[in-house]
């Protein structure tokens, strides 16, 4: 399968773009703490290396949603697999995700968020494929923007697999 992947983003693109917004978060909340939520299993990835570039107090949690439709496409309605271990009262939230297409979970999950009544909620994602964009979801750091592909890599898998790859590649399907 490794023969059909195609480097996107290699490693070193990666590593100097999430320094950079490691450096834009940790100005952005200067004088205060930030609690970063990672949507697993994919966010893990990423949400590791921005948390060791971000300079001010960082606190983080984990939750697991699952979309269920029809089998073959989101219904936009979103369960909570793994919810939150800690409150989210008067903190400053960053929702950190791998990839953002439709938004759908996104777009839920804020909604549910909000009424844990934080100080501040704003998203940050490595990959962006604002094309697909069905829900109005306000982005607010961005690692980078991918056309429509089908993208492995840097905690991004297909059947599990290839989550691990140092870097984004498109997984070319013959």
């Amino acid at each position: 399968m490794e023969d059909n992947i195609r480097i996107l983003l290699t490693e070193e693109e990666v590593d100097q773009r999430i320094r950079e917004l490691g450096e834009q978060i940790s100005e952005d909340y200067a004088g205060e703490s930030v609690h970063l939520i990672c949507v697993l299993k994919g966010g893990v990835f990423f949400m590791c290396e921005l948390a060791k570039r971000i300079t001010v107090p960082v606190s983080m949690d984990f939750l697991s949603v699952s979309s269920y439709g029809n089998g073959t496409s989101s219904s936009g309605a979103v369960k909570i697999i793994k919810d939150l271990d800690e409150p989210l009262e008067d903190k400053n939230v960053l929702i950190v995700e791998d990839i953002i297409d439709s938004g759908n979970t996104l777009h839920y999950l804020v909604e549910i968020l909000y009424k844990r009544q934080p100080k501040s909620i704003r998203i940050c994602t490595l990959l962006d494929k604002p094309d697909r964009r069905v829900a109005d979801v306000k982005v607010d750091y961005t690692g980078f923007e991918i056309p429509d592909e089908f993208v492995v890599g840097y905690g991004l898998d297909y059947a599990q697999k290839y989550r691990n790859l140092p870097f984004v590649g498109a997984v070319v399907f013959e």
